[in-house]
């Protein structure tokens, strides 16, 4: 299955863009989902059609269906299941168990019931593409990064071995005087873990891609430049840019030639570092599978190649191994490096994220680090302590 992930600045027209990449999909042949976590039902408005709940067919787009997920359903049946699980503690609390005619969701309920369909369009296998439209960039980078940062927090509060001492839990209570977790709450994160893992497994599938929609122009520029970054440093597959609302080069209008001129820099430069499809402004907001069918979106293609993060051997030379990590668009400024066991912790702006060194680096110290044309290189150094002596 080809997974499309669509994203950008908000109002750019990201939700545009993807109900016409699903509905070309759809009329070339391709049974095609589009997903949405709109709370204000814009791919409904854009589609013609009065998506709810439930998915829905697309009447004048044969093999097109679209999913608005229901975030208060979800919320409400996974509270509700808490509550029965750990049903004793409540009690022994007591607690006043919550009804779900009374339960609203909180925030982020609609980025996991997101999450949710697109691990469930995944496993049923019923479609070639899906296509999902994602919350605005900084929104977007947060819910593809969820699933590995719940794992982890999974596994440093309930780690999975501990469950292996579950017959020893009643004497090692007793001898530390406190109860220990409850053989329910492990086979909750287990059961977690396991969903999260489902989602992970999408995300980072080789067939996934991320498509950035974005006006050009300054603003769009510092938002791409950014979102460029981010992307590298989850390790995320990018699309073709695509360039949105861009103006005709030839308007006679004094209005616009300063607008027209700022998107044509713009488009320029980012002509030097991604593969740029425009689309042009239709001098409308577009509504109706005309409108989309007009609009010359990128076409679904092959995936690109896995991003890569290689690790160079150059002990024979310069006595250190080099890990290579692409970060385009990031500055010095804004990197941030710290090693911690057999992690390292990797900043770039807003943007954090903790990953696993390979094995052959655990054995090693940090030695320094660079950032060069758009690629962060850290030095390490065999640890001699650690490292295998030749004879």
């Amino acid at each position: 299955m080809r997974t499309i992930l669509i994203t950008g600045p908000g109002g750019v027209g990201r939700t545009t863009v993807a109900a016409a990449t699903a509905l070309n999909a759809a009329r070339e042949g391709q049974r095609t989902l589009i997903i949405s976590a709109d709370r204000t039902d814009t791919l409904g408005a854009i589609l013609g059609i009065p998506t709810g709940e439930e998915p829905v067919e697309v009447e004048d787009a044969p093999g097109l269906t679209a999913w608005r997920p229901d975030a208060a359903a979800d919320f409400r049946d996974d509270l509700t299941a808490f509550q029965e699980r750990a049903g004793t503690a409540l009690d022994l609390l007591g607690a006043a168990r919550l009804e779900p005619e009374e339960l609203t969701p909180l925030p982020g309920a609609e980025e996991l019931a997101l999450l949710r369909a697109l691990r469930d369009a995944a496993t049923a296998d019923e479609y070639g593409l899906v296509v999902v439209d994602l919350p605005p960039i900084p929104q977007a980078l947060a819910v593809l990064a969820l699933p590995e940062e719940l794992r982890r927090y999974l596994r440093r509060l309930l780690p999975a071995e501990r469950q292996a001492a579950r017959a020893l839990r009643p004497v090692l209570g007793r001898l530390a005087g406190v109860p220990l977790p409850a053989d329910w709450l492990y086979e909750t994160a287990a059961r977690w873990d396991l969903e999260l893992a489902a989602v992970q497994a999408v995300v980072e599938d080789r067939h996934t891609t991320v498509r950035l929609v974005a006006e050009p122009g300054p603003a769009g520029a510092d938002a791409v430049r950014a979102a460029a970054t981010a992307l590298a440093l989850r390790g995320l597959r990018s699309d073709p840019l695509v360039a949105n609302r861009v103006l005709p080069a030839d308007t006679g209008d004094t209005w616009l030639a300063a607008l027209t001129a700022q998107q044509h820099k713009a488009l320029d430069e980012w002509r030097e570092a991604h593969d740029v499809q425009e689309v042009p402004h239709l001098g409308r907001d577009p509504r109706g599978t005309e409108d989309l069918t007009a609009l010359p979106v990128p076409g679904v293609g092959p995936a690109p190649s896995p991003v890569q993060w290689p690790v160079t051997d150059r002990t024979a030379d310069d006595g250190v191994l080099i890990w290579h990590i692409p970060l385009p668009g990031a500055t010095r400024d804004d990197l941030d490096l710290i090693r911690r066991d057999h992690e390292i912790v990797i900043t770039a702006g807003r943007q954090r994220r903790i990953v696993a060194l390979p094995s052959v680096l655990r054995r090693c110290t940090v030695e320094g680090a660079a950032l060069r044309d758009g690629e962060l290189r850290i030095r390490f150094t065999p640890d001699p302590d650690l490292w295998p002596r030749t004879p």
